[in-house]
């Protein structure tokens, strides 16, 4: 059963890592963490974000937001060339696809393995908090970075529950965070294209 922040039987880890995609994503959830004791290090792996300028914005306001909180703080290797080859063939496929799958495995089993290198207990992710994202695939994915690498554990919640949702939104006003409008790759970004092309025929 998927847990959310507001059931009362939680387990909590004695550790844990934050894959986090962006600033606004990981703002609640980390005052949640912070409200709850549970000591957490944040870790910005995301080399699927394209271009370069998008990535450093990105990191840029988590960086801000981590630094002014006083929460540590790791980044991963940026290498979307790596990236591209964990998803190669899977270039067409749609939003919600066989790639976000690919690329959430990808990025979780880097989380995984810094939690194990930097003795953490458990990781959890940001992604888990979106409402464009498939939780079954991040699931799926989580599942997979724990068999691929031991001694670490998987903090499984649904994000998107609590409260956490609204209050997101109260942070990123309070924190002028920038708020990006697509995943980060760039067939993400081509899908936004499409999106707003198809708005401006219909407006």
């Amino acid at each position: 059963m998927l847990l959310s922040p507001s059931d009362k039987s939680l387990t909590l880890p004695k550790s844990l890592l934050l894959h986090s995609c962006c600033a606004p994503c990981s703002s609640a959830i980390l005052e949640w963490l912070r409200e709850k004791k549970v000591p957490t290090t944040v870790f910005f792996y995301n080399p699927n974000i394209f271009p370069d300028e998008e990535y450093l914005k990105r990191k840029d306001e988590l960086v801000r937001f981590c630094q002014q909180e006083n929460i540590p703080y790791i980044e991963g290797d940026y290498d979307h060339l790596r990236w591209r080859e964990a998803v190669k063939g899977l270039e067409d496929e749609p939003e919600r696809g066989r790639r976000c799958l690919a690329c959430f495995k990808h990025r979780l089993s880097a989380t995984a393995l810094c939690a194990r290198e930097h003795n953490i207990e458990a990781f959890t992710t940001t992604l888990a908090g979106s409402r464009w994202k498939r939780q079954d695939q991040i699931d799926e994915a989580a599942a997979y970075a724990v068999e691929k690498v031991s001694e670490v554990q998987y903090f499984q919640m649904n994000w998107r529950k609590g409260g956490l949702q609204e209050r997101r939104n109260i942070l990123l006003k309070q924190y002028d965070f920038y708020n990006q409008q697509y995943c980060g790759c760039e067939f993400s970004m081509r899908h936004l294209a499409v999106k707003k092309s198809s708005c401006s025929e219909q407006s």
